[in-house]
């Protein structure tokens, strides 16, 4: 793999939104998901594409679950802000 290559991975950025707000992953930054797994599992499912779906949870525990990522390859932002 070229350096150029590991520099693309690296930048790769996913936006996922339910209306209210919206998750920006940051994959490559991602070490802990069975957190996301285990407290939030109609929105983060690994086995599904895209894995994160926001549309089937609360914006509330949404956010309660991205605050809890150790790695910050998750954050959020409000879409009404």
């Amino acid at each position: 793999m070229s350096v150029r290559s590991k520099i693309k991975d690296r930048d790769i950025v996913r936006h996922y939104t339910n209306g209210e707000v919206t998750i920006v992953w940051q994959p490559n930054k991602c070490c802990a998901s069975g957190i996301c797994v285990k407290n939030n599992p109609e929105v983060f499912k690994p086995t599904k594409r895209p894995w994160i779906q926001p549309e089937y949870s609360t914006t509330e525990k949404i956010i309660e679950t991205v605050k809890l990522c150790p790695s910050q390859a998750l954050t959020y932002y409000m879409n009404n802000e």
